[in-house]
């Protein structure tokens, strides 16, 4: 995916200012910066929820905007931070949802087989048959993982999937994503606000301020005291443990 001199504007304001930036292909590209800095406005464009104002947005060599909606949802999924599903379902029938642009509603056993993988790799099993509107926050948004997961398309963008979860299944969930792009080779674009994670399992990092790109590359060059302490105008301090780079920060 190639992103070109994108700028998405509400009123006079530039929330996302002339971004340019390839997506490299099979890999974890994580999107972090301070609040207000255009991470999630640019995931929506790139996923074709917003429309930008200007500038192009090309999946495999075509602009999004002209793909066909029912090959692009084969080919692009997404979870949003706010998802507002209000019927009574079953956590498994949710996840079938993820299935729609493949079976149309009739499901066969290839999605059932994709369904039962999903479920899995959330750690959901126990959970199939429960209705979700008896979940708490944290299984909730599993579930919700599920389902895009469920939905086995090339590229996956996750607008702050962190949301809600404990310690050990933001592990758990970093380490599945993780897995998708090593062993799956699925092209995943997250948004973080927790740079640890982004640190310990990005292979490339786009830190935004202001609605622009303040710095992207491989994650060692991303996470250095000196490219941090400009974007968040904090103090931070980066320690490094087995190989893999971890920030501390403070305020004065």
């Amino acid at each position: 995916m190639n992103i070109e001199k994108v700028v998405k504007k509400y009123g006079e304001k530039r929330v996302v200012d002339t971004v340019d930036y390839d997506i490299v292909p099979q890999t974890l590209t994580a999107f972090i910066g301070p609040n207000g800095a255009g991470k999630s406005t640019l995931l929506g464009m790139m996923s074709r929820l917003l429309d930008k104002d200007q500038g192009g947005i090309y999946l495999d060599g075509e602009e999004v905007k002209a793909w066909n909606q029912h090959e692009l949802a084969k080919k692009l999924s997404i979870l949003k931070q706010a998802n507002g599903i209000q019927l009574r379902l079953t956590v498994r029938e949710l996840v079938a949802f993820g299935r729609f642009p493949h079976s149309k509603g009739r499901l066969t056993q290839i999605d059932e087989k994709k369904i039962d993988e999903s479920l899995s790799y959330l750690g959901l099993d126990d959970l199939a048959s429960d209705t979700i509107d008896t979940l708490s926050g944290g299984q909730l948004q599993r579930a919700y993982i599920a389902m895009v997961l469920a939905q086995d398309t090339e590229y996956i963008f996750l607008d702050e999937p962190l949301n809600n979860l404990d310690m050990n299944h933001a592990v758990m969930l970093m380490k599945t994503i993780r897995r998708l792009v090593d062993e799956a080779n699925k092209t995943v674009v997250i948004v973080l606000h927790d740079i640890n994670f982004a640190a310990s399992y990005a292979d490339n990092i786009v830190a935004m301020k202001s609605g622009k790109v303040f710095k992207a590359g491989p994650t060692a060059e991303i996470i250095t005291k000196e490219v941090l302490d400009d974007l968040y105008d904090m103090n931070m301090r980066v320690c490094e443990l087995e190989g893999k780079r971890f920030c501390l920060y403070f305020n004065e």
